[in-house]
Parts: structure tokens; C-alpha cells; sequence
């Protein structure tokens, strides 16, 4: 059996994961960093209420997956991988003095033009991210390598969450949070120095500045491999109904289990541990074969943990139970056990000489699925129902989605037969 464990200790593999584990914490020490001081600060300035304010920072930050993903595609095709990400984790170290000049400052645009190339820097970064993977990794190393991607993802975003709100509520934060994101910025992009070489796939590809165009063209070459599709469609499903989770935590916590930011911390905390968790756990779970049995298993176990939460919150009185946190923390651990094999699946599937093109491709569905989450919450919510009640539906979604994507994939169910037949 594979320990993938191992590989955070060999030169192949450790470099580019401690780069992207410090580019997602950064990420999320800026963002919550900005979001707190703009609410109690700038706020007022721009006419805006917490709420709106947040869903503002969110849409400039994913703005540029729809614009750019398809050139950066192009770009992790074309050229030298870890040339690449040394670019831009330098772009990194630029975006971020931007924002500290904001910070210090007080200068809401230019914050706001930080958080922007931060998404640039995102959008950049994620199809070298998962491209690279295939070329250091053996095809039985996937599936462990993927999990500890997604769980060093989730583990960064819960840490630099708590981070950025930890500097912005000190004296004089702006300045903390200048001095940290620049100095976070600068580590990754000296652990970006020792990622081994990683040949380019497609060197004769030109690149195609009609970005537009190009992503269509992007969605287009998604579609040509039915597995690949369907595990892309999968993945975005995962982000859509975490965003639309992880979005209503606040809400949540103020209007039913009538807490304080903390509280949301600690909801957030009890999901991000259960992603990693359940990703680190596919490996051992799949015994060294690709482990798409656990996608079923995964998508539903979500779902009842979903409905689950839901029963629970309607015999709360506002305080946070055992029994809540061990829905949030169950959910994730399906979560990462749904996830996990998805992305193998994608990266194993797709054509060497376009799989960062895909890979962004992929970028575009995850992102138009949350901007959905994001807009089908709204709406819900609009039309009256309670955010338990909207939690609901999400959850119960899950089970036709999940059918449909394995259906499709049939090697998943097909897994499942095999191994329950024993």
C-alpha cells in the first residue's frame, strides 16, 4: 500500500506543495484581512453594508477564472511548469505589495486591485497546479498526491481565514496584515525555486489572445472525453454546494445558533478538517486501485449529513452541539472522499498535450457553479425560506446529481458492485 505521506518528503513532490499550500493561505489571510477592515472601516465609504460588501470582494476575486483561465491553460501548456509558477509567485510578491500599500493606507482601490490580481494570481496557478501532478507523480500516486493537495487547500484556507481575521482585529492591522501578506508571498516563491523541471506539453501551441473565443474553445475541449466531462461536472457540483455551505455559516450563525464570529470559525473549522480527513483517507480506503467506488459513496454520504444538519438545527436553542459539528466535520470527510478520486480521474484522462487547457476549463465550471450557488441562495432566500431550509435543498440535490455523475461514469458503480459483492 501506498503511504502518500512519503511524498511530502521527496523533491518531486514537497516543493510544489508547500508553494501551493502558502499561495491558498495567502490567498485567504488577504481576503478575510480586507473584508474585516474595509466592514469597519471603508464600509461606510462605499456606501455598502457588510453583506454586500462581501459578496463584492468574492465576485472581484473570481472574476478573473472567467476571463483568464483559458489563456492560463494555454500558458501551462506551452511553457516550462515550474518556470511558470516561479512567474507567479513572483506576480504573487507584486499583487501583494499593491494590497499593502492599501492597507496601509487605507485605500480602498487599491485593495480592491490586489484582490483582483490575487484572483489573477489564482487563475494563473490553478491548471499548472493540477497539470504537474501527472508528470512527478506515478498513475498509482494520484489518487494519494490529489488528497494531499485538497486537504493542504482546505487546512490553508482555514488557517489564513483565521489568520487575516486575527491581524485585522489588532491595533493598527492594516499594517500587520501588509507586513504578512508580502512576507507569505515571498516564501512561496522561494519554495517555488525547487520544483523540478517539468517539461511543457504543447511547445509549438499558440497562444490565442482572444480570450473570449478562447474560452469557448477551452469548454469545448472539456467536452470531448465523456469521463472527463462528467468528473469535471462532478468536481464543480462539490465546490457548488460547499460554496453554497460555507456562505450561509455567517447567517447561519447569527440569525439561528445566535453566535459571534467565532462561531463561525468553528463551523468553518469542523468542515475544512473533515475535507482533509476524508482526502487523506482515499488512498488507504482505495487500496491501490483508483478509488471511483468512493464517489457514490461520497455524494450520498453528503447528502445525508445534509439532511441530518438540517433535523439537528430545528432542535437547537441556539448554542452549537456536539451533534452539529459532527454533521459539518462528517460532511467534509464525504467531501473529500467524493472529490478526491474526481480530480485523479480528470488528470489521468486527459490528453498530455491539453491537460492544463482542460484543467482550466475545469476552473470556468467551478467557478459559473458557485456564482449559481451564490445566486440560487439569494434567490431562495428572497422567496422566504430559512437558511436550515436552504441547506435542505442543497443537500437533497445532492442525490440526482450524484446518480447522474456516476451513472455516466460507470466504472463508480460498476467499483461499488465489485467490492460489496466480496
Amino acid at each position: 500500500m501506498n503511504n502518500s505521506l512519503a511524498l511530502l518528503k521527496q523533491q518531486r513532490f514537497a516543493p510544489f506543495f508547500w508553494t501551493q499550500f502558502l499561495g491558498a493561505f495567502n490567498d485567504n489571510v488577504f481576503k478575510n484581512a480586507m473584508v474585516i477592515l474595509l466592514a469597519f472601516h471603508a464600509g461606510t465609504l462605499l456606501g455598502l453594508d457588510s453583506n454586500t460588501l462581501v459578496q463584492l470582494c468574492a465576485a472581484v476575486f473570481i472574476l478573473p477564472f472567467f476571463l483568464f483561465s483559458a489563456t492560463a491553460g494555454q500558458l501551462a501548456d506551452k511553457l516550462e511548469k515550474s518556470r511558470l509558477i516561479r512567474f507567479v509567485k513572483i506576480f504573487e510578491i507584486f499583487a501583494m505589495s499593491v494590497g499593502a500599500l492599501g492597507f496601509a493606507f487605507n485605500n480602498v482601490y487599491l485593495l480592491f486591485a490586489a484582490l483582483f490580481m490575487m484572483g489573477l494570481h489564482s487563475t494563473l496557478f490553478g491548471p499548472v497546479k493540477y497539470a504537474i501532478l501527472p508528470q512527478h507523480l506515478a498513475e498509482e500516486e494520484l489518487l494519494g498526491g490529489n488528497g494531499l493537495v485538497e486537504m493542504g487547500s482546505f487546512v490553508a484556507i482555514l488557517l489564513g481565514t483565521v489568520l487575516g481575521g486575527v491581524l485585522a482585529a489588532l491595533p493598527n492591522g492594516g499594517l500587520y496584515a501588509a507586513a504578512a501578506t508580502v512576507l507569505f508571498a515571498i516564501s512561496g516563491y522561494l519554495t517555488s525555486r525547487q520544483i523540478p523541471l517539468s517539461p511543457p506539453a504543447a511547445p509549438e501551441l499558440k497562444i490565442n489572445p482572444r480570450f473570449i473565443q478562447e474560452t469557448w474553445n477551452t469548454l469545448k475541449l472539456t467536452a470531448q472525453k465523456p469521463t472527463v466531462f462528467w468528473a469535471i461536472l462532478g468536481i464543480s457540483w462539490f465546490w457548488l454546494y460547499g460554496a453554497l455551505m460555507l456562505s450561509q455559516f455567517p447567517g447561519l450563525v447569527k440569525d439561528v445558533l445566535q453566535g459571534n464570529e467565532h462561531t463561525v470559525t468553528l463551523l468553518l473549522t469542523a468542515y475544512s478538517i473533515g475535507v482533509g480527513i476524508g482526502s487523506l483517507l482515499c488512498e488507504r480506503l482505495a487500496r491501490n486501485g483508483d478509488g471511483l467506488w468512493l464517489v457514490p459513496l461520497g455524494g450520498f454520504g453528503m447528502a445525508l449529513c445534509g439532511v441530518d444538519l438540517y433535523f439537528t438545527l430545528q432542535h437547537m436553542a441556539g448554542s452549537v452541539s456536539w451533534h452539529l459539528l459532527g454533521d459539518l466535520t462528517l460532511a467534509g470527510i464525504f467531501g473529500g472522499l467524493y472529490i478526491v478520486p474526481l480530480y485523479a480521474l480528470m488528470q489521468r484522462d486527459s490528453d498530455v498535450e491539453n491537460r492544463a487547457r482542460v484543467i482550466a476549463g475545469n476552473n470556468i465550471w467551478n467557478a459559473l457553479f458557485m456564482v449559481i450557488a451564490a445566486l440560487g441562495a439569494t434567490l431562495l432566500l428572497q422567496l422566504g425560506m430559512s437558511i436550515p431550509q436552504v441547506l435542505l435543498i442543497g443537500a437533497i440535490l445532492n442525490l440526482p446529481v450524484v446518480w447522474l455523475v456516476c451513472r455516466r461514469l460507470p466504472q463508480t458503480l460498476a467499483q461499488v458492485k465489485l467490492r460489496f459483492a466480496r
